[in-house]
């Protein structure tokens, strides 16, 4: 079919809640993707985060071939080889003792919500007072579930689903008196992303995540880090948490996980895991051969690459050529990020939203979080000459952007191109 068929198809048939871009994207190959028509497009998005090894790569190919021919699914009433070699994976990379796997990003926050209020229970059947109320951050994002949903700060995302789960209050972010005064002993969980993603690539303070480690380790409360976006490489370490040298009791990944098939995982502590028996929760596909199967893959080739290093070179180089951008545009407010999970945030919501468009005409892809930001997430493998690629355009479109001086003579108005 083509793309204008595809359009009118889906008008009629589909819940409309993306507005795409008019692009049909047939195949891809290394950092780029390949539309209808033949043209390249580099791919500085990667799926919102998901394709950290980029398109066609050979061990993922691998992967799905051979599982494929063996066993794709199995109830989680039974044993397959899958789930237990990737827990040890991931035990060994985060530092954190179980896993629970289930399919995405915002299942894997709900299960941490869950286990949260679990343990909070556990505890007061203990003797302790621990209560139900989580402590989330201002601009957080966490998911669209009704739990998730209900942690998540713009109201945009929760009013339409009024009423959703009662007891979480926001916090002002990297606000450390803001988080000290709302703590308490009716607190169960802290929620905590170490790099907002879709609230503008923030990074969160080291004060901040650090007083949020000691708050909750006095009272028996749970520190949960969000590392849907953040975690698995992108930021040059396996997690973002690692950058602050801590340990959370609860952490969650999904995006990049099982190189874009669906999956996702909550990792917790011996101590987190005490308060969920079998019975409590549960997931019909989640960590299903194929999928695990293809994640120790991921993992695996993220060792074998070096990619860990090479996301901090890339995204050390990345980052200061955005500085450099910076110093040369005004209309760039600030460039922040880690690894390659960077952003740069503009002085307006229109322009950030022109450049985008125009970036995605010269078949860059970017996109535009928080209004003002453009946000780049990368495939892990992407070169320095991919990003200088990138940078070009971006100087030349803000350049076309760029104010006249003051006493020069009108132009006519200018036109991004």
């Amino acid at each position: 079919m083509t793309l204008e068929e595809i359009k009118a198809i889906e008008a009629k048939v589909l819940l409309q809640t993306y507005e795409r871009n008019p692009l049909l994207f047939v195949s891809g190959e290394g950092v780029h993707l390949i539309d209808d028509k033949g043209q390249w497009y580099l791919d500085l998005l990667s799926g919102i985060g998901v394709n950290a090894l980029g398109y066609g790569h050979t061990a993922i190919e691998k992967a799905i071939a051979e599982q494929s021919r063996k066993l794709i699914h199995i109830s989680n009433l039974f044993f397959h080889e899958g789930q237990a070699e990737l827990a040890l994976r991931l035990r060994k990379i985060s530092g954190l003792d179980r896993a629970f796997f289930c399919n995405s990003g915002t299942e894997a926050w709900e299960a941490a919500l869950k286990l949260a209020r679990a343990h909070a229970g556990l505890l007061r059947n203990e003797g302790r007072h621990v209560g139900t109320k989580f402590l989330a951050v201002e601009n957080s994002f966490h998911g669209r579930t009704m739990g998730s949903v209900a942690t998540t700060h713009k109201a945009k995302y929760r009013e339409p689903f009024d009423p959703v789960m009662p007891g979480v209050e926001f916090v002002a972010f990297n606000d450390v008196e803001d988080l000290k005064a709302k703590f308490s002993t009716d607190v169960c969980g802290v929620l905590i992303e170490a790099i907002q993603g879709e609230g503008g690539i923030r990074p969160v303070s080291r004060e901040f995540i650090a007083v949020a480690r000691e708050l909750t380790r006095e009272t028996g409360a749970l520190l949960v880090c969000d590392e849907i976006q953040a975690g698995l490489g992108r930021t040059g370490k396996w997690f973002a948490y690692q950058h602050y040298d801590l340990r959370p009791d609860v952490v969650t990944v999904a995006k990049p996980l099982a190189g874009g098939l669906p999956l996702g995982v909550m990792l917790c502590t011996e101590e987190a895991a005490r308060a969920i028996h079998p019975g409590m929760h549960g997931t019909t596909f989640g960590g299903g051969p194929l999928a695990c199967a293809v994640a120790i893959a991921v993992i695996d080739t993220i060792e074998k690459e070096h990619l860990l290093d090479h996301v901090t070179a890339v995204g050390t180089y990345f980052h200061g050529k955005l500085n450099l951008l910076a110093e040369k545009h005004p209309a760039i407010v600030d460039v922040r990020g880690m690894g390659l999970m960077l952003a740069a945030e503009l002085d307006s919501a229109e322009l950030a939203k022109q450049v985008a468009a125009v970036m995605l005409e010269r078949r860059i892809i970017i996109n535009r979080t928080s209004d003002t930001v453009l946000r780049f997430l990368p495939p892990f493998t992407l070169g320095e000459g991919d990003v200088d690629k990138a940078i070009d355009a971006l100087d030349s479109i803000l350049t076309a952007h760029a104010p006249e001086p003051a006493g020069a003579a009108p132009d006519g108005g200018k036109q991004i191109v």
